[in-house]
């Protein structure tokens, strides 16, 4: 075992209990960006089809990079029951916004039938119920994709696994998202802890089951933040429309900028507080420190970082589009004069290679966002939250034993098909 610990500021330090166990990250930037390079390279040729294996590599890839006392995570999923598990869940979908658009569209028209303006927007706005309808679905998505996860998820040749309870997910998702709505965001940590334990709660590790502890009320600390940045935004801006003073908004927009500050800095230590009262078979427990203002500004300069790199790599290949084709303004010319005489032959090759030189940069830019995003978002992110991360009383993992696999016909499919498992 490792004399490791994390204490409350985020810092590593030494302890005499070699009960604790570290955690540690061993991905590089170098392997990280091949893969992302080649796997958006075959994602595009493939028009998207090989995304389920490409997102099933990059899982495989942070899995084994991340090792809890040495041993890392071993991660057994593969692309094509995502792909069948995406096929299946986008053909139930079809099926059922299909019937549910045009009984909308129908009861629409059957009720708001008039023809002012008024009822017209009525009928519109029924019409549109389609979203609203389909939220239980994200919500039954975002726990299937997650139980799909860690099902294919061990540790040690151990599984891990999530019972089958996604309609119970959905009830109260859609209930505490009601609430925190209703309250205006007051009730955001009761929802945030209510789902957490809900889904930790029927969370296992081989044949011993994980508990959420702690209380939802320990999270309003975390909103600190987003009741500075809504302070900033609402005081200045009613003082500026009674005292009519524009320059109040200034304060305004400095709260929206702080807004942004406190939603990463609620994600973090809301994820701090609940993970440090996680516990493993009534005697893991867990410790973890990560920093908000670490991962903010990751997630400012990496991207700043990231946008930067993709930009150059238009660029290259915008200069030698453009210096294939010569003069732009020219090969304007001469597709205008070629229109107007019924073809394009009179167009130099060398201009459409420069012209697809420039299209390919365009969509390269895209492809190599992702690509450098991996290397100095994510991957720093995951890094900082797995290295500033302890197991408590880690001797009692070795009596845990195998469970059951759980076997999950649609694999991830609704969460493909919605869009919401996009995260690694």
């Amino acid at each position: 075992m490792s004399n490791f610990s994390v204490d409350n500021r985020g810092t590593s330090a030494a302890v005499a209990d070699d009960n604790v166990m570290a955690v540690e990250y061993r991905g590089t930037q170098g392997p990280l960006f091949r893969l992302g390079l080649v796997t958006a390279i075959l994602t595009f040729l493939t028009l998207g089809l090989y995304r389920f294996w490409a997102k099933t590599r990059m899982r495989k890839y942070f899995w084994s990079a991340t090792a809890p006392g040495g041993d890392p995570f071993e991660y057994t999923g593969n692309g094509l029951e995502k792909l069948l598990g995406f096929l299946i869940a986008v053909a139930f979908l079809a099926i059922y916004l299909g019937l549910l658009q045009v009984i909308l569209s129908f009861a629409g028209m059957s009720v708001f039938s008039g023809g002012d303006e008024d009822q017209f927007a009525l009928q519109i706005l029924f019409g549109q119920a389609t979203f609203i309808l389909i939220l239980p679905f994200i919500f039954y998505a975002q726990y299937r994709a997650r139980r799909y996860i860690l099902s294919r998820t061990r540790w040690r040749g151990i599984r891990f696994g999530v019972e089958p309870a996604a309609w119970g997910y959905v009830i109260r998702a859609i209930g505490h998202t009601l609430l925190t709505i209703i309250t205006l965001g007051l009730l955001l940590p009761r929802q945030t802890f209510g789902l957490e334990k809900f889904r930790v709660d029927r969370t296992w590790y081989g044949n011993v089951k994980f508990e959420q502890g702690g209380r939802w009320t320990a999270l309003y600390r975390s909103m600190k933040h987003l009741f500075i940045a809504a302070a900033l935004i609402i005081i200045p801006t009613i003082l500026a429309l009674l005292g009519e003073l524009p320059v109040l908004f200034v304060f305004t927009f400095v709260g929206y900028i702080w807004a942004i500050y406190g939603v990463v800095f609620y994600q973090v230590d809301s994820f701090r507080v609940m993970a440090n009262e996680k516990i493993l078979g009534g005697e893991i427990k867990f410790q973890t420190a990560p920093v908000p203002s670490k991962v903010f500004w990751t997630y400012v300069l990496g991207g700043l970082l990231a946008s930067t790199c993709a930009g150059l790599v238009a660029s290259a290949f915008a200069i030698v589009g453009v210096g294939i084709m010569g003069n732009t303004s020219g090969f304007e010319a001469a597709i205008d004069s070629a229109v107007e005489a019924g073809g394009l032959s009179d167009v130099p090759m060398t201009a459409f290679f420069g012209l697809g030189l420039i299209v390919i940069g365009y969509i390269g830019t895209i492809l190599m966002y992702g690509v450098f995003s991996l290397i100095f978002v994510q991957q720093p992110v995951l890094e900082h939250y797995v290295q500033n991360t302890a197991i408590l009383n880690g001797d009692a993992l070795e009596d845990i034993v195998q469970r059951d696999r759980d076997e999950m016909v649609e694999a991830e499919g609704f969460a493909d098909a919605l869009d919401v498992g996009a995260a690694i």
